[in-house]
């Protein structure tokens, strides 16, 4: 799918990766649909988008509640009349060690990944099969093929939902309802700046909107990177788990 020109709806906008992501394709004459809880970093995105050329319309949204999920995916197409890509941006993953973590801290990290994505999945899945088809990006993460020290519950949630993906893809085949997972590595953002989980091969937001952009246009279906934290996630895949555990527990700070 090339994206110039086609209407994208992109959650997690108002900053970070989303921001980025909206900006590079807003010089792509493209009628963007912009949504986060934060109604005044949105309304600075939308002002970026449309003074690069391209249209948005700005929604703002709890992406927890499951209605203001679907009013949102409602009012793009209200505004657009067809939804022709989108990218679900959306969850977090603060530190956890399991041996102390509350129940709470556990669930709430699930909901903040998983439900979120599941929020929006659904309603763009009823557009789209009944629209001619699209295009769903989801932001994953390489935490999701492992499980990794200080960021278990994060683990768990990108994992449930790139078997998630994976089974819409399998199942929406036939209503030409595409499906690109995004694996990134390590991404310099505000949330992520002093969490005090290391971060090997880090790299920049807007590297990372370059990366996006390119697999939603190529429609890969599994998009690692960058190659370095791909490459390591894959051998530490293969190692025994006991030899993978011992490495990863490695890099963890020694207070943890």
């Amino acid at each position: 799918m090339k994206l110039r020109g086609k209407t994208i709806f992109i959650t997690g906008a108002s900053a970070g990766i989303g921001r980025c992501v909206a900006e590079l394709l807003a010089t792509a004459d493209t009628k963007l649909v912009i949504t986060a809880r934060r109604l005044v970093e949105l309304e600075q995105v939308a002002d970026e988008v449309r003074s690069l050329g391209s249209r948005c319309l700005v929604v703002a949204a709890d992406a927890l509640d499951e209605k203001a999920a679907q009013e949102a995916v409602r009012r793009a197409i209200a505004e657009f009349g067809k939804i022709d890509a989108a990218l679900l941006n959306i969850g977090e993953g603060p530190a956890c060690n399991m041996a102390t973590a509350s129940a709470a801290a556990i669930k709430s990290c699930m909901r903040i990944n998983y439900d979120v994505t599941v929020n929006y999945l659904v309603p763009l899945i009823a557009h789209m099969k009944n629209s001619g088809g699209g295009l769903i990006a989801h932001t994953n993460s390489l935490a999701g093929f492992l499980g990794v020290p200080m960021q278990g519950p994060y683990s768990a949630a990108k994992s449930a939902c790139r078997l998630l993906l994976d089974t819409c893809r399998a199942e929406l085949k036939s209503h030409n309802v595409r499906f690109t997972s995004i694996y990134p590595g390590f991404i310099a953002t505000e949330r992520t700046a002093n969490d005090g989980i290391p971060a090997p091969f880090e790299i920049s937001a807007q590297v990372c909107a370059r990366h996006i952009v390119k697999a939603m246009e190529r429609e890969t279906l599994d998009a690692p990177f960058p190659w370095q934290t791909a490459w390591m996630t894959r051998t530490l895949q293969w190692l025994p788990k006991t030899w993978a555990a011992h490495s990863m527990l490695k890099l963890t700070p020694a207070d943890y």
